[in-house]
């Protein structure tokens, strides 16, 4: 009989194996990615059976050449160390672009040729003609949809959320979720102005921003910003950093954020009390703060709670800001009640979801975790690098939190 411990380091040995070969091959994917982003489609619709005329096979597959080496060219001069946002602008665009004609490129080039063989639709250059037709409409549509839907102000989302320990007298709290704005390289101040004016019209006690402000420093993408300091609450405006506060000079964000009135929870928490009954509302840094060798920034529960389930009073309900979803499980062990979370953008362009979650144990929405933990994710508020989002809509989110000992509504 094979003894359990001995079982289990087998079991580690083999994911720690796995693990090493996921991160191999990620260290290609920058490589490969844009190779098959613009020779797929390339193929399907210029080179497929269709037999065009030579100019437009010509010229077609000049146009996704160029795509191919403008892309990497742009993204690297508008993300890498000179940050420029036109560059940042045209190869992002192409990027979502690529990813749209990519995926239906695969989809329709295979389901679509199929349904019209079975159909005995035409021959093969007339069906393959079909097929490049149907893929070029279908990511024209959708392109342009998903870019009015990445910049139009969200609609919002609200849901009730029951926490068990909630006293009678916090029920009916109204909790605002705003996440990942991502303020970058198209310059979105109105629109923040827009966002921040619909967050004012929802009544709220508590409005919580989880990180990714934005893309850039804060002294960049201050006017973006600025905005953010005209929202209300009547109890607390609160922040926790995200991954991409990291890539920009995190400190800045942080005392912009606090400058604007927002209270930056790191690794800290604040009393909500109202009718004798008392929430506690705590904030982490973003997992990836420790790595970022930024001093003093770590995602560090026990400090953000510090004080209060380690103080006198053990029961009190726990509302916790982590930018990222896979921190539930840190939160679960330490008993929190409910996580509000977001950096997934619900996958942002579909089918990204799919590799999203590899990544994270939620992709949007209300999700339980052990026997207490509820976790919020939010689809985001703005969008990241292309902007498009396409069956993932943004969202601004109305939380009510419910108790469960409230007197049942009375019938009219």
């Amino acid at each position: 009989m094979t003894d359990t411990s001995e079982a289990r380091s087998a079991d580690d040995a083999a994911h720690a194996t796995q693990q090493s070969r996921l991160r191999r091959l990620m260290r290609y994917i920058p490589l490969i990615a844009p190779v098959l982003l613009w020779t797929v489609p390339c193929w399907v619709l210029l080179h497929a059976g269709q037999h065009w005329p030579l100019p437009v096979a010509l010229g077609g597959t000049a146009l996704f050449v160029l795509g191919l080496v403008a892309m990497p060219l742009a993204m690297v001069r508008g993300h890498g160390r000179r940050q420029q946002d036109w560059a940042a602008i045209v190869g992002d665009t192409l990027l979502g672009a690529s990813w749209v004609l990519f995926t239906w490129s695969v989809l329709l080039g295979v389901l679509l040729r199929l349904a019209l063989t079975v159909a005995g639709v035409g021959n093969g250059q007339n069906r393959a003609r079909i097929v490049s037709w149907v893929v070029l409409g279908v990511a024209a549509g959708l392109l342009a949809w998903g870019y009015a839907e990445a910049r139009r102000v969200p609609r919002v989302r609200q849901l009730d959320v029951q926490i068990p320990r909630l006293g009678v007298g916090l029920d009916g709290t109204r909790v605002v979720l705003i996440t990942d704005t991502h303020y970058g390289p198209l310059d979105r101040a109105r629109w923040s102005a827009r966002v921040c004016a619909k967050v004012n019209t929802l009544e709220a006690d508590l409005v919580c921003h989880t990180g990714d402000i934005a893309d850039g420093t804060a002294q960049r993408r201050r006017a973006q910003a600025v905005p953010l300091g005209t929202v209300r609450a009547t109890r607390a405006r609160v922040y926790v950093t995200g991954n991409h506060e990291y890539y920009s000079e995190a400190q800045g964000w942080v005392d912009l954020m606090d400058e604007l009135g927002w209270e930056p929870l790191r690794n800290r928490h604040l009393l909500l009390e109202r009718a004798g009954d008392t929430l506690v509302v705590a904030g982490v840094d973003d997992v990836t703060a420790e790595s970022s060798g930024l001093a003093g920034h770590r995602a560090h529960l026990a400090g953000a709670l510090n004080g209060a389930l380690n103080g006198a009073d053990p029961d009190l309900p726990v509302l916790l800001l982590a930018h990222q979803p896979k921190f539930v499980d840190r939160a679960a062990a330490g008993g929190i009640d409910l996580q509000l979370s977001g950096h997934t953008h619900g996958g942002q362009i579909w089918p990204f979801h799919h590799l999203v979650r590899i990544d994270q144990p939620a992709l949007a929405g209300l999700s339980r975790h052990g026997t207490r933990t509820l976790l919020y994710t939010s689809r985001g508020t703005g969008f990241w690098g292309p902007p498009f989002r396409v069956f993932a809509p943004s969202e601004i989110t109305l939380l009510v939190l419910r108790s469960p000992q409230r007197p049942p509504t009375q019938p009219l």
